[in-house]
């Protein structure tokens, strides 16, 4: 093929694909006053047909409600959702770690949850002692494909189809672990909980033996050319649902009790 012609129809095609995500997105904004953008992430957020569930979902339903906003919700690929939100006035990308890189970029409601990412064993085999990231090369360690823990755990040296199982699924890494298929999986705290809860297992089947990331929170980050009123409104409304028990009530009713943090070996912003 001409290469010309190639990189001709290429640029096309990235206009044509520019003008529709423009065009959806208008589309779903008439008569609302927020466009809310996520991915499918249990137990965070969970496609529901026309709407979207999980904790940052209802969170977010509850926010607009108590502001008096009205917010529609869709669920697209985190990269598309995220680009999409930096160009496009009045919408709200979730659930946004919010770091020193990203922060100005959006505006920012929040925070909403803290984000802990351990390293886990099955309880019932003898406790693995691992006190070093080198050490991980010992174990086969199964984590979700394109996250940020599979990102870190290369860079500490894991191998992808050696001993570091990439999957497209929490539960399917937890399954694996139940099955002696992997030695240890890397989780965030309340996707582990909600998992075991969803497959009527105790919170004994698992047990932390390292902190793979720690210390961020997630946020509601919204474009920057959004109006700011609607954001005060929201973070005020965050407030209040925190002040009145419903936040706290929302965080149990997906999550069960809050558990103490256990004083692990901590791999956070490893390597350097």
């Amino acid at each position: 093929m001409n290469p010309c012609l190639f990189q001709t129809g290429y640029r096309i095609a990235r206009l044509v694909c520019t003008l529709v995500l423009a065009s959806l997105s208008l589309h779903a904004m008439a008569g609302v006053d927020l466009v809310a953008y996520t991915e499918d992430l249990p137990p965070l957020s969970i496609p529901d047909g026309e709407k979207v569930s999980g904790f940052s979902g209802e969170l977010l339903d509850l926010m607009a409600k108590e502001a008096g906003l009205t917010i529609r919700q869709r669920v697209l690929p985190w990269a598309r959702a995220y680009a999409l939100v930096q160009q496009t006035p009045d919408t709200v990308l979730f659930s946004t770690v919010r770091s020193p890189e990203r922060d100005a970029q959006f505006l920012w409601v929040g925070p909403i949850l803290p984000r802990h990412i351990y390293l886990y064993q099955l309880a019932s085999h003898p406790a693995l002692r691992i006190r070093t990231p080198d050490q991980l090369a010992n174990y086969r360690v199964s984590t979700l494909f394109e996250s940020a823990s599979a990102r870190q755990l290369q860079a500490l040296g894991l191998k992808p189809q050696g001993n570091l199982d990439i999957s497209h699924s929490d539960r399917n890494n937890l399954l694996k672990l139940a099955m002696e298929r992997t030695d240890l999986v890397s989780m965030l705290d309340v996707a582990m909980l909600w998992h075991l809860q969803k497959l009527g297992w105790p919170r004994t089947t698992v047990q932390p033996v390292a902190t793979l990331d720690s210390g961020k929170q997630y946020w509601f980050a919204i474009n920057r050319a959004t109006q700011t009123q609607k954001v005060k409104k929201l973070q005020q409304a965050l407030a209040t649902l925190a002040a009145n028990g419903k936040l706290v009530a929302l965080r149990r009713s997906y999550f069960g009790e809050d558990l103490p943090r256990p004083s692990l070996p901590d791999f956070t912003g490893l390597p350097r």
